[in-house]
């Protein structure tokens, strides 16, 4: 499974990067408004910081407009911006012949706001490369959102489809653990979750004993000098 990080900050990519586990990044309109990002070149720029960063790992750039004319031409701008940007495209009618428009005409894409199967299912139809159903918020309307990226997984097995499934709306390591049990091909998180993979009571126990003999050790061979 694939790590991404669901952010625009670039500190926060670096420290994934850092640690050797970074494969991509996620990022949206308010992901960048949080970062003071405005105006299209500012954006831009930014897109390209974070794609030079990541070193070949993909990027998701998603389009604000609601119509095909706009989402295609905003895909068009935000494609040239660097080779690895994906363009996210939200699960609507006209977004749907978005995904075939730009699956057409080799751009590649993410198709995000998805919350059912059935979307999953039109989107992977349309050549989307990734499909992102957002587990957190199903799970905040009392579904079961890991479920539906089992069932999401095994349909594609089923079918053949290509599409990789992209885990979003993550919240917790534990999203992240059993996202990876049911097949998502990708896991997009906050850094603070992937962190939180690092910690348990038991290595710091655990730890802190070695540390402890060590010392231990250390004086008894200064005592024998």
């Amino acid at each position: 499974m694939k790590f991404f990080i669901d952010t625009a900050n670039i500190a926060q990519i670096k420290e994934a990067h850092d640690l050797g586990i970074l494969d991509g990044v996620t990022t949206n309109p308010s992901l960048m408004a949080k970062e003071g990002i405005r105006g299209e070149e500012a954006i831009a720029q930014h897109y390209l910081a974070i794609c030079e960063l990541v070193d070949g790992g993909d990027v998701s750039a998603e389009v604000i407009s609601t119509d095909l004319e706009g989402m295609i031409e905003e895909g068009k701008k935000l494609a040239a911006i660097h080779p690895n940007i994906v363009v996210k495209v939200p699960m609507t009618k006209d977004g749907v012949k978005a995904l075939k428009w730009f699956s057409d005409n080799g751009i590649k894409t993410n198709c995000t706001l998805v919350f059912s199967a059935g979307q999953a299912i039109l989107a992977a139809k349309a050549g989307a490369n990734y499909v992102s159903p957002f587990i957190g918020r199903i799970d905040d309307s009392s579904w079961d959102g890991v479920q539906l990226i089992e069932q999401i997984a095994h349909i594609y097995s089923l079918q053949g489809f290509k599409t990789e499934i992209l885990a979003a709306s993550i919240r917790n390591p534990l999203h992240i653990v059993k996202c990876a049990e049911v097949g998502a091909d990708v896991c997009t998180c906050p850094l603070d979750a992937i962190l939180g993979l690092l910690k348990h009571p038991l290595t710091d126990i655990g730890l802190a004993k070695f540390v402890e003999d060590a010392k231990k050790m250390q004086a008894d061979t200064a005592a024998v000098k």
